[in-house]
């Protein structure tokens, strides 16, 4: 039988270290992360197992925010060893990240599955050893014309196009807490 969802303990938001990746598209997960933490009034981060790590009052519980600190391509690494010295396992965490193939905007909650070239989810099933995790997929829409993927996540947003990443962090923030509250939807399980 396989794995199914616990309560999440830890909501790891994913993106890449340093101002200069702050406002990319591949740093939804951090800007939701940090929505979280604003919600919940929390204002002290401190840097533990390679992530920056703060906690959350969430629905009544006490749940751990983080964002590592290893560039997307390894971020398995760091959350792999918080999650040990927290004592969590793959089916209490929640994954918040950047999807090309979801249209941008849209934000939906998923149980396990494929990593749709994700080479930070790749990171962290590979170090986890599962695929067995919860997810929020932040759609980000495809790159336009022949634009490669990896300047299109990682191009600075300005703008409308900033506005709109935010309004997107705060959608993929309200999903984490019903899904942190509620567990995952129905729908989202394979």
């Amino acid at each position: 039988m396989s794995a199914r969802p616990k309560e999440i303990r830890l909501v790891c938001g994913l993106g890449n270290p340093g101002p200069e990746y702050e406002r990319t598209r591949h740093n939804i997960g951090f800007a939701t992360v940090d929505v979280l933490a604003e919600r919940a009034g929390t204002r002290y981060w401190k840097s533990e197992a390679g992530c920056m790590v703060a906690r959350a009052l969430i629905g009544g519980r006490e749940v751990i925010l983080a964002k590592p600190q290893d560039f997307m391509n390894t971020s398995g690494g760091p959350l792999s060893k918080l999650m040990r010295q927290e004592h969590v396992t793959p089916a209490e965490i929640l994954v918040v990240h950047d999807e090309v193939d979801l249209p941008a905007g849209e934000v939906r909650a998923k149980w396990g599955g494929g990593l749709n070239a994700h080479n930070g989810l790749r990171s962290i099933a590979n170090k986890l050893g599962t695929r067995d995790f919860s997810r929020i997929r932040c759609g980000i829409g495809r790159p336009p014309g022949k634009m490669q993927v990896a300047d299109y996540v990682l191009r600075e947003l300005k703008g409308g196009f900033l506005d709109e990443f935010q309004i997107l962090a705060q959608d993929a923030a309200s999903l984490c807490e019903r899904v942190v509250k509620d567990g995952m939807p129905a729908d989202a399980l394979r």
